[in-house]
């Protein structure tokens, strides 16, 4: 686009935006193509479309979407709740590129009640509400199993697919199958059950599915009463084990007060790694939780928490045909809904709802994160270094972290270890082992500067790329010590950061900075796993090192000593005179009649040489 055709473009949308109405209403952006891009609201149109054209506009996304309008369409009503619904029902009709994405809800079961003459009730993933009624999605497939489960126990709604006509049952034109003559289906193919039962009992279990379960087995209980005074006993007797199941089934179901009849509770939970949001919904029915869903929400263009609700709250209250009057949310919103209230608890049964609601976005976020990191392993590593870097505020994610630790005894067989994690794995190839030269004594902190300066001294001159952590085995001493090497003699800038532990030698903080502040940090998070597992490595490692150094110094004979006698000759040797005390005292022919004429008067020179 060049600057003539740019320059015409925003004169014409500056024309439209003079012209809107300052009245409540939907407003829609079209591109190029005259395709709608982004569908909007506001209770006063001219100063919300208006808003988007100031020089000001500091969203990155937002002023993509105004470089992309070419044309800008509205529609006026009479409140702004009936621009909240208008705005929801175009997108869904539009699917604009701009707006907000809901991310899921297609891989859930839902309950199906078809449109046909004798209806039938079955779990589905294809949604056609042409096709017939449809409640759900259930996110807890145990849940949605045990309504139909239920629903089939006390009603017994037909299960064959074969489409039935009134005429086609008056001719007889239908034979009863196997469920009927297993009594988990009443016939009315064949007349066994009359038509008009049939829908009474579809309408109750429609009721059932809504949440409406005491409503139920309060019309159950009345016809089993009537039943009764027309002495009517075996259908009186069906009618009370139909009511003891509904019973049974709502006994299971979590009871938060018989006093609250029908609520909506929303809660919004940010997923900071991708931008999106996982909206809860619980909805409570004379007092009992029938439905508990989370979906997920793509942000577009930054859209706040309370935007995202806005736009989620009339969808999902549509996709579970709620029209509960109070509407339980965690803020204060701005707009209004239509024939609903908001209502922000703050203690007793319903901020109980508010929390439980919380808690299930919470528990979907982790759920979530675990799959996607279960599928692709690196996007928990990405999210454990983008993790540290944001703690640390380093200038870059810590794919290579180095650490250090020393191990020896009074100074004797002193050596240090370096272990490499490569983002926040292990990196083996890389380990390095140092015996300590330049200290003498048991001094840790001169060792640590000598192998510290060995390390990176080599790494500059071969040219190998540096670490973007260092990470000390200690706290202030070890830190600053690392720091007079790496900064002040090598002018090196690596951060620097330390692990300390408590009086129970366990680790419990990271240190960083200069001077060393403690950063906060869950002791019982994935990264602090991760930075103790490093720490263990490290002293493994070292350790491992220094036994094996000792246990070499332990096993050291004499014979090892003796020029032109290698490791065989010395056990070939051992095994044959089991001490050196007895080689010793053995004579030359002796020695040669093991080793030979040459290596038996080397050993029998060296032990005789006066």
């Amino acid at each position: 686009m060049t600057k003539e055709e740019n320059e015409k473009r925003l004169a014409h949308l500056k024309t439209i935006v003079q012209r809107l109405p300052g009245k409540p209403g939907s407003y829609q952006f079209y591109d190029q193509d005259h395709t709608i891009i982004y569908v909007g609201k506001a209770k006063n149109l001219k100063n919300r479309v208006s808003s988007y054209f100031h020089k000001e506009v500091d969203r990155f996304k937002t002023k993509v979407l105004v470089s992309k309008v070419w044309d800008i369409s509205y529609t006026v009503v009479n409140t702004e709740e009936d621009a909240l619904l208008l705005e929801n029902s175009l997108i869904k009709k539009y699917n604009p590129r701009y707006n907000v994405l809901l991310k899921d809800g297609k891989t859930y079961p839902s309950i199906c009640v078809t449109k046909e003459f004798l209806p039938r009730i079955f779990k589905t993933r294809t949604i056609n509400k042409k096709y017939g009624t449809y409640f759900g999605p259930y996110s807890q497939i145990s849940t949605m199993y045990g309504i139909l489960d239920i629903i089939h126990k006390i009603y017994k709604p037909r299960t064959c697919r074969t489409p039935m006509t009134k005429e086609g049952i008056e001719q007889g034109k239908y034979k009863a199958c196997l469920e009927y003559h297993i009594h988990n289906c009443n016939a009315p193919c064949i007349s066994k059950q009359s038509y008009e039962d049939y829908q009474r009992n579809i309408a109750q279990a429609r009721e059932i599915l809504k949440g409406n379960t005491r409503e139920v087995q309060r019309l159950l209980y009345a016809e089993m009463l009537k039943l009764a005074e027309e002495l009517r006993f075996e259908e009186a007797e069906e009618i009370k084990q139909k009511n003891i199941l509904l019973e049974n089934f709502c006994s299971k179901s979590e009871v938060v007060s018989h006093t609250i009849q029908d609520v909506d509770v929303f809660t919004i939970i940010d997923d900071d790694a991708n931008k999106n949001a996982f909206i809860n919904y619980i909805h409570v029915k004379n007092g009992t939780i029938n439905q508990s869903f989370t979906y997920e929400y793509k942000r577009k263009l930054d859209e706040t928490d309370e935007e995202l609700l806005l736009t989620a709250i009339p969808e999902i209250r549509e996709r579970f045909h709620s029209n509960a009057k109070e509407v339980i949310v965690p803020f204060e919103m701005s707009w209004k809904l239509p024939d609903a209230e908001w209502f922000i608890p703050q203690r007793g049964d319903k901020k109980h709802l508010l929390d439980l609601s919380e808690m299930n976005g919470k528990q979907y976020k982790v759920d979530r994160l675990k799959q996607a990191e279960k599928l692709n392993p690196e996007q928990k590593q990405t999210r454990l270094m983008k993790e540290l870097q944001d703690k640390l505020k380093l200038p870059k994610m810590p794919y290579q972290i180095e650490c250090f630790d020393n191990s020896n005894i009074s100074g004797t067989d002193a050596v240090a270890g370096c272990v490499v994690f490569k983002a926040m794995k292990p990196s083996k190839k890389d380990y390095r082992k140092y015996i300590i030269k330049t200290v003498t004594g048991p001094d840790d902190y001169a060792s640590m500067q000598e192998v510290v300066r060995r390390r990176y001294t080599r790494m500059i001159e071969e040219n190998t790329p540096l670490p973007d952590l260092i990470i000390t085995d200690g706290g202030l001493g070890q830190m600053s010590v690392v720091r007079e090497v790496v900064e002040g003699e090598l002018g090196l800038q690596i951060p620097i950061a330390g692990l300390a532990k408590n009086d129970r030698h366990r680790t419990n903080e990271l240190l960083y900075g200069n001077p060393p502040v403690t950063i906060g940090i869950d002791t019982k998070s994935e990264l602090f796993n991760v930075l103790t597992r490093l720490q263990d490595e490290v002293h493994r490692f070292a350790i491992t090192f220094h036994r094996d150094k000792r246990s070499k110094h332990a096993l050291h004979s004499e014979l090892d000593d003796i020029p032109g006698i290698g490791p065989k000759t010395r056990d070939l040797l051992l095994q044959h005179f089991k001490t050196v005390k007895r080689i010793k005292l053995a004579d030359n022919q002796e020695l040669i009649n093991v080793l030979g004429q040459k290596k038996g008067e080397i050993i029998y020179k060296h032990f005789h040489q006066e």
